[in-house]
Order: C-alpha cells, then sequence, then structure tokens
C-alpha cells in the first residue's frame, strides 16, 4: 500500500511540474520523497519547483542529492547542471562563498571529464559576470564564446542568458544601442515561453538592472508589465527576487503608484533580510514616505539604509530641505556629490544639488550643477537623465531672471516626464512653467498650470508640495477627495460597473489589494456603497 502511494504521490508531482503547477509538484514530489528517496531527474524537479514558489532551502538540499546522484551513476553532464543550478540559487540567496564553491566544484569536474557539452557554456558565465565590471571587453568575448557553444547544443537557454550578459558588457564599454537590443532580444524569448521558468526570472531580473543602469524607464516598465503577465499563467511562481523586487518598487514609485509602491517595497525589506540589496530596498521606502509627507517614516527608512551600506542620498538631503533645514541639506548633498566620481552614480545625484543650491540662493553654483548635469546627459543615452536636465537647466534659468529661455527648458522636460509617464516629476515641472508664465505677463496660462500640477499632487498624494503650491497659489485643494492616483483609477472602474476580481484584472494586482483600494476610497469619501463612489465619480467628473 505505502508503495502505491509513493508511486501515486511522484506520478501526481511529475505531472504537475508539466503543467507548471508549481506548489502542487513541490507538495507531491516532497511526500513522495519522504516515503521513498527520489532519484536525481525527480531530485531536480523538486529543486526546481521549490525554487519558483521561494522555498530556497529545499531547492538547496535538493539539488546538492541530485549532483550526488548524478555523479554516482557517471552521468558528469546531469552533475555539472545540478551543481551550476546550486551555485545560481546560492547567489540568488547571496550566499556567495558556497556558491563559488560549487561552482570551482562543477568546473574541475568538467576539466578532468573532458567532455564537450552544454554545460561547458554554463560554467563560463559565473567569471564572465565578475569580468564585466573590471574588464567589459575581455567579458564580451567570454559571454559570445558561451552563446556559440550554446547555438551548437541548440540550448536556447544558455544562448539567451549570454546574450545579455553580453548586452551588460556592452553597456559598460559605451555601446549602449547595441546593448539594449540585445536585452530586448533576451526579454521577447522570456515572455514568449521559450525558456525555463527558473531562468526567466533570472534573465529579467538580469536586463532590469540593465535598465536602470541607463535610467531606460519606458523599458523597464514594459518588460516588468510583460512578466507580471507571464507569472499569470502560473499563479504560484515568485519571479522577482533580489535587486528586481526593488526595481519593482521604483518602477510603480515612479509611475504614480505610491500606495502599491509602499506595499511592495515592504515586501521586498521583508524577503531581502541579509540580501546586499536591502539598505537599497530601505532606501526607496525613504523616498516613497518623503513624497507622501510621512518624515518620521522616511527618516528611519534613510536611517536603515545607511545601515545596510546604502548612502541615504540624495533622498535624506531632499528630506532636509523639505522640512526647511537648507544648511543641512546643503552640507550632505554637496560632500556627497564631490564624492561621487562613477558618471551614473553623479548623474543622479545633480538635479538635487541644484535644487538644493537654489533654495540656499546660490544660484551660480547651481548653474555649474546643472551644466554638469547637461554634459553627462548628452554622454548617456536616457531619456530620464535629459529629462532632469532640461528641468534642472529651467529653474536655473528661472533664478538667473531669464524667464523665456527657462520656458522653453521646462515645456520640454514637461513633455518628456508625460512621454515616461512619470506624473509627479510632470507635476514639478508645471510648478516651474508657472513660475515663467507669471514673469511673462501671462496669468491666465500660469493659472491653468498650477491648477494642473495642483491636481496631480491630489491624486499621487503629494502632501508637501501641495501644501507648498497652495501656499503660493492662495487655492485650496480641489474636489479629488485626497483620493491617490491609483484610488481614482480604481474609483473610474468601479463606477463603469466592474467587479473587484476584473479591475484586478485590469490592473495586473491581486483582489485583496484592490478591496484595500476600495475600503480606502469609501473612507476618504465619506461613503458606505459602490453605488455611492459611481455617484461621486459622475459628481466630480472623473468618468
Amino acid at each position: 500500500m505505502v508503495s502505491v502511494m509513493v508511486t501515486s504521490a511522484l506520478e501526481s508531482g511529475r505531472e504537475a511540474y508539466e503543467r507548471r503547477a508549481w506548489t502542487e509538484a513541490f507538495e507531491q514530489l516532497t511526500a513522495a520523497d519522504e516515503s521513498s528517496q527520489l532519484i536525481a531527474a525527480d531530485l531536480d524537479q523538486l529543486a526546481a519547483a521549490a525554487f519558483l514558489i521561494g522555498r530556497d532551502q529545499v531547492c538547496h538540499d535538493a539539488l546538492t542529492r541530485a549532483f550526488q546522484e548524478h555523479q554516482r551513476q557517471g552521468d558528469v553532464p546531469a552533475a555539472l547542471r545540478s551543481a551550476y543550478y546550486l551555485g545560481f540559487a546560492l547567489v540568488n540567496a547571496a550566499e556567495y562563498a558556497p556558491a563559488m564553491g560549487w561552482f570551482s566544484r562543477a568546473q574541475r569536474l568538467l576539466e578532468e571529464s573532458g567532455l564537450d557539452c552544454v554545460e561547458r557554456a554554463y560554467l563560463l558565465i559565473p567569471a564572465a559576470i565578475q569580468m564585466v565590471d573590471t574588464d567589459p571587453a575581455a567579458a564580451r568575448g567570454v559571454f559570445a564564446q558561451a552563446v556559440e557553444i550554446g547555438e551548437r547544443f541548440a540550448d536556447p537557454d544558455i544562448v539567451t542568458l549570454a546574450r545579455v550578459g553580453e548586452g551588460r558588457a556592452l553597456m559598460r564599454i559605451g555601446e549602449v544601442p547595441q546593448a539594449v537590443a540585445l536585452l530586448d532580444e533576451a526579454m521577447v524569448a522570456a515572455t514568449a515561453d521559450e525558456l525555463s521558468p527558473i531562468m526567466v526570472g533570472n534573465i529579467y531580473c538580469v536586463v532590469i538592472e540593465g535598465f536602470f543602469e541607463i535610467s531606460d524607464l519606458p523599458r523597464a516598465r514594459h518588460w516588468t508589465a510583460a512578466l507580471s503577465r507571464w507569472c499569470e499563467t502560473q499563479p504560484d511562481v515568485v519571479p522577482f527576487r533580489g535587486q528586481c523586487l526593488v526595481h519593482r518598487t521604483e518602477i510603480m514609485q515612479m509611475h504614480g503608484s505610491w500606495p502599491d509602491a509602499l506595499l511592495e517595497g515592504q515586501r521586498a525589506c521583508e524577503r531581502l533580510f541579509q540580501h546586499p540589496m536591502l539598505g537599497e530596498a530601505y532606501y526607496q521606502l525613504g523616498q516613497i514616505r518623503r513624497f507622501r509627507g510621512e518624515f518620521a517614516e522616511a527618516e528611519a527608512a534613510f536611517r536603515k539604509a545607511n545601515e545596510w551600506g546604502r548612502q541615504p542620498q540624495p533622498g535624506l538631503a531632499l528630506l532636509r530641505l523639505v522640512q526647511g533645514d537648507v544648511t543641512a541639506a546643503e552640507a550632505s548633498i554637496r560632500r556627497t556629490v564631490d564624492e561621487a566620481s562613477e558618471p551614473l552614480v553623479r548623474s543622479k545625484l545633480l538635479a538635487a544639488d541644484a535644487q538644493i543650491l537654489l533654495a540656499a540662493r546660490k544660484v551660480a553654483e547651481a548653474r555649474v550643477a546643472a551644466d554638469d548635469l547637461a554634459q553627462l546627459a548628452a554622454s548617456i543615452d536616457s531619456r530620464v537623465l535629459g529629462a532632469a536636465s532640461s528641468h534642472t537647466l529651467g529653474a536655473v534659468l528661472l533664478a538667473e531672471d531669464d524667464p523665456k529661455g527657462a520656458l522653453d527648458a521646462l515645456r520640454h522636460a514637461w513633455a518628456e516626464w508625460s512621454r515616461l509617464e512619470v506624473p509627479y516629476e510632470a507635476a514639478r515641472v508645471r510648478v516651474h512653467i508657472a513660475e515663467a508664465c507669471r514673469r511673462l505677463g501671462d496669468n491666465d496660462t500660469a493659472e491653468f498650470e498650477l491648477d494642473a500640477a495642483r491636481a496631480a499632487f491630489e491624486q499621487l498624494g503629494a502632501a508637501p508640495e501641495l501644501a507648498l503650491l497652495i501656499e503660493i497659489s492662495g487655492v485650496a485643494a480641489g474636489p479629488a477627495g485626497g483620493l491617490t492616483a491609483r484610488e481614482i483609477e480604481v474609483l473610474k472602474l468601479v463606477a463603469s460597473g466592474k467587479t473587484n476580481r476584473a479591475i484586478a484584472t485590469d490592473l495586473v494586482v491581486s483582489e485583496k489589494t484592490v478591496a484595500r483600494h476600495v475600503s480606502n476610497i469609501f473612507t476618504k469619501l465619506g461613503i458606505s456603497s459602490r453605488s455611492a463612489a459611481t455617484a461621486y465619480a459622475y459628481e466630480n467628473d472623473l468618468v
């Protein structure tokens, strides 16, 4: 009877694995393993299922046993494959020393065997990745070698992974268009179901990190949405790990979905305990809190970011600025800019540097920062950086009493932020546009721009910017009821008659998240029914 039950669980686990029902596969294969030791191939499947649902330790243990069993049976290629994936899983868990040990063990086994197999390409990857920062040209050559081996053995996983590596190396060399083409090609393969599920998540993380490196927000957002759609077919998969969780938070934050970004950032901090990206996760939480006017929480998050090795700038300096401590803001941002030598790092500080210097009435120094940023924007192919540079230049020209020149730069910045769908920055630009128009005597346009900025800040929940704008314009908050951009989006869908489940599908979020948004809407508007919410939406021209 026990034998029959084991066989049934094993067959069910294998069948669930083929269906990509990862939790079911994990549970059935685990049950079979507890009653009778799995063979090596089944251990590989158990490890893959465990990895995909976030059960890392089970994954590591199963791969260790699979390697040993493959080696005992004399199947060197299979043993190499298990060792590679174990090293890869350990890297994802930030256990770098044991990961390097497994890669070295696999490399020694390969050399002793003398085999010409596709696993040789897999084992080229760890060393090539380490070379990307120190010798990108050499790294590119190693990745190209891995592509050649992968193509010879018709292995799409390694071919795609190696091309992603080649793209990252090309970025460091400065050949950005060619690099972007390779990364786009890789994500096409990943989201077209041409690769193994484990490889999809790995490739996404590397690709998104690359797009963030060059501040290509549209591509990062597009491929994140594409991967989310891919995940819908496998609802129990955990695709976002390590830096992916943090970048996903940043994408939501820049797109104006601050409540969702806050939840994602908190989830990242929980999942990344003692991971090298934990400091970045806390920094993103600090940014969201700062935008919302939650200053004590923002400072606590920035403090945690610093504890975990992420310098909390420019966020902390901008927090001090909005708190009214211009001296502290200037001291911290100036020191940070002076220490930053790497162009990409420096480019992300200079806009804040200029903003703070303008607040300190140091216009000449702000002009230097704006010019420095413009030079970097000209050398780095990034629309985000270009928009930030135009905005900074416009603000400086206003301070230099050149409203006409300022207006040209600010209009360009607003157009770019709008195309990039970054509502917070677009609204901030409109405030400066209003000031330029007012100085040119066009008070009607100035009023329109301030109204548009106010509406955007209300929808976002940008309390500090809204308070400043109300003080500048003397206009009270409008009828948005304090709803955030995402809450207004949900309200519109409620008003269209959609259920929470349908709204969750449209917005690519969980039904639980939609329910929370609906509850917040009811609370803020002082209503208790969907019909009342619909009436409110129509009365305030939100549909």
